[in-house]
């Protein structure tokens, strides 16, 4: 039967309906080769949108408007774009050997019994983040304590603590099905109500007192970067845009989605190679469209912080950006613009919730797979393992929030380990896309242009971090 038989045969949905992770010659299915086909098909890239545009960019994005004004805004673009690219070829490996990113990082040399460096860097930078993602479920509660404080004043410790149990109690029992297609139809829902509220409001604000002009967007553009910004600028690159969490889970998205299933396995055979570049062009539109949809959201805060706190000179931190942004509309739009504002931080943080949860089950799950713990074809115990931590690792970051207390530290930390683990995700993604993908699959010379700029400032973004978190090199 031809390839083109048995994709007619594959039921009419955009999400592969059999085991996402084993390849079969049934399962393949034609690719569409528009970009009106390909919408339908798009999902991965909006689960990581979700997973990106939260505590990270809620706070950080708009903490760095607020000491920088709009002279960087410009590099909210670049350090979103920049990392695409690694982004794009750790996908395009999943797709061409139905792996995913862990398996991946395990492929790299040297090696150290049965795990390779990255694999170990993984896993330092993966405990860091138990106490990062605690700083999701406590921003998410601060919010909430915000808007409907219970049992005692907005932000005090029993009305956070409260919210806390309930938001972690409702993630683990909405997640706990672990199916795809709810993941993505969620993700995507929260994903388009945070950017329609970010945009209401950051293009709202030229009717108020803070208003701010064409000429100040134009300063933001204009490339120029202070030398008293340097250091701003460097946690900006660092903490916008997609990270090494994001780029490890988008693999195990994309496969999900069926991007490596409907290719095949790689047969050598040209009808191979055919769908395969036609199914990693559709990631590509996929990817690229889930950039535009974080980095709007992204420089949106990012004007909220120069345009209305900047000119004060305030630069609050973590749960008091929240409040302060809050009660700032609540004076100059009425009670309607602090409640339009908690909606959106609401539906930021809860989509970063909403999506980081089921992605770090995925590596954690293929983590303990490569350690031997269990067999990742087998489905069922595959996907026993990854609801295991979807229960898990909520809890745990409910208890690193009761017990660390400051959502803004508990994203530095996790940013730092993040920061460092991107370069050797930058590594990886160069030697498989050299060692385990075909030239006829890799792409173009643009496409390797970009892995070279991309790697290449992510690994000196890397070092930076690391000299600096040792204190050799101060940020500043």
């Amino acid at each position: 039967m031809s390839s083109a038989a048995r994709s007619a045969q594959q039921p009419d949905t955009a999400v592969v309906q059999d085991d996402p992770y084993r390849l079969d010659p049934a399962g393949v299915r034609e690719p569409p080769t528009t970009w009106r086909g390909s919408i339908r098909f798009f999902g991965p890239g909006l689960i990581v949108s979700a997973s990106i545009v939260g505590a990270g960019e809620l706070i950080t994005a708009t903490a760095l408007g607020a000491e920088a004004g709009f002279v960087l805004l410009w590099l909210v673009i670049f350090s979103t774009l920049v990392k695409v690219a690694v982004q794009v070829e750790m996908a395009r490996y999943s797709i061409v050997t139905g792996l995913g990113g862990m398996e991946g990082y395990n492929r790299v040399p040297p090696r150290f019994g049965k795990v390779s460096w990255v694999f170990v860097m993984w896993a330092l930078m993966a405990i860091s983040k138990l106490i990062q993602t605690g700083g999701l479920i406590g921003g998410m509660a601060a919010a909430l304590s915000i808007l409907l404080p219970i049992g005692s004043a907005p932000l005090e410790t029993t009305s956070l603590t409260i919210w806390a149990v309930i938001v972690t109690g409702a993630a683990i029992a909405s997640l706990y099905a672990n199916k795809y297609g709810v993941i993505e139809k969620v993700a995507v829902f929260l994903t388009m109500t945070f950017v329609a509220v970010t945009l209401v409001i950051a293009l709202g604000l030229p009717m108020t007192e803070y208003a701010y002009s064409g000429g100040d967007l134009a300063s933001g553009l204009s490339l120029s970067l202070p030398v008293g910004a340097i250091g701003i600028a460097v946690a900006m690159f660092g903490l916008t845009g997609v990270g090494s969490e994001e780029i490890t889970a988008y693999t195990y998205w994309c496969l999900e989605k069926g991007y490596a299933r409907w290719s095949g396995p790689n047969d050598g055979s040209a009808d191979y190679k055919r769908r395969a570049r036609g199914w990693i062009a559709v990631m590509q539109k996929d990817a690229i469209v889930a950039w535009v949809i974080y980095t709007v959201s992204t420089m949106s805060f990012y004007v909220m912080g120069a345009a209305v706190l900047h000119p004060q000179g305030l630069v609050p931190q973590g749960n008091d950006m929240i409040e302060v942004l809050s009660q700032t509309y609540a004076s100059v739009l009425g009670e309607w613009g602090r409640i339009l504002y908690l909606v959106g931080a609401l539906a930021a943080l809860g989509s970063t919730i909403w999506a980081a949860i089921p992605s770090w089950s995925r590596s954690w799950a293929n983590a303990l797979s490569i350690l031997g713990v269990f067999d990742w074809a087998d489905s069922a115990r595959r996907n026993g393992w990854m609801r295991f931590f979807i229960v898990v690792l909520p809890l745990v970051w409910l208890l690193t929030f009761l017990w660390i207390s400051s959502p803004f530290v508990m994203i530095l930390i996790g940013g730092v380990a993040g920061g460092i683990f991107l370069a050797a995700v930058a590594i990886a993604a160069w030697y498989l896309r050299r060692t385990y993908v075909e030239p006829d699959l890799r792409g173009g010379w643009f496409a390797t242009a970009a892995i070279i700029v991309s790697g290449v400032a992510i690994l000196l973004l890397g070092v930076y971090t690391a000299l600096s978190s040792t204190g050799l090199v101060e940020i500043g």
